[in-house]
């Protein structure tokens, strides 16, 4: 089984995971490319769905909300993010407003919830392991605090040959508060474009155990397991990471007892 995809940049909708690829049980992902004027509509059916607007502007309007002019950065390197939140069974319309670049996943759902948007200003950031060789500033974007079925999400950002999600962590079992059962989607870019960085994922019993180079617009779909990432010197990497849990939404993980050590330095 594949846990990572590619994926070339094209104007319109295209989905790059969907439900059962990679073992994966509560998300779907894609992507949404409009130039100026062009127009996406759907209906979400039987899914909440989430939109994170990576570059450009757009307006998104639907059953019972309207959000104009959206979006402020020319790329996911340039600030916080815009996000928006769509229930279930709702129609809804993306305007671009010049060129826009859209992240779209959406996960079934028997919960009827309110609409909703994250503006940048609203964007909880951190900066995690601090003065190591695992430094990244993480931005939450959709968390515990908002009302969805199962999303937490959010971007993170790796500089110049550093380490993230390390110690190697997992959240594969439910077992608050100390750790939760959420699968995960990264969605990866580079700066310059050309960069490229490496994603492990690997389970206890090394049933899953897999290496990948992962380059601009890859997607590695992480059902279980711990999940480190590089990114090679000189170079920024982001990656947007979509979680999704059953019965918990919550920052709750386990390292790798082979090496939580490092934790500790």
């Amino acid at each position: 089984m594949q846990y990572k995809v590619g994926y070339k940049p094209q104007n319109g909708f295209t989905k790059i995971a969907s439900l059962g690829d990679g073992e994966l049980k509560l998300s779907e992902f894609g992507m949404i490319i409009l130039d100026d004027g062009e127009q996406f509509a759907a209906n979400s059916g039987g899914f909440e769905v989430a939109l994170i607007i990576l570059q450009g502007k757009c307006d998104v309007k639907g059953d019972g909300f309207d959000f104009p002019n959206l979006g402020k950065r020319e790329s996911v390197f340039d600030g916080k993010p815009y996000a928006i939140y769509i229930p279930r069974n709702k129609d809804y319309v993306i305007t671009a407003k010049g060129h826009v670049e859209i992240a779209w996943t959406d996960s079934p759902t028997d919960q009827d919830n309110k609409p909703f948007l994250v503006k940048p200003e609203e964007v909880r950031d951190a900066l995690m392991a601090e003065g190591t060789a695992c430094e990244r500033v993480a931005y939450h974007i959709i968390t515990d605090k908002h009302q969805t079925n199962h999303f937490y999400i959010g971007e993170a950002f790796v500089e110049n040959g550093k380490h993230a999600s390390y110690p190697p962590h997992r959240h594969d079992i439910d077992n608050w508060p100390v750790e939760v059962d959420m699968e995960e989607i990264y969605f990866f870019r580079f700066d310059p474009k050309q960069g490229y960085g490496i994603q492990k994922i690997y389970s206890d019993d090394r049933s899953l155990d897999v290496t990948y180079t992962v380059e601009e617009n890859d997607t590695t779909l992480i059902p279980r397991g711990y999940h480190p990432v590089s990114t090679i010197p000189g170079y920024k990497m982001y990656y947007l990471w979509v979680m999704a849990g059953k019965n918990y939404r919550a920052f709750k993980s386990v390292f790798d007892p082979n090496h939580a050590w490092f934790a500790k330095q």
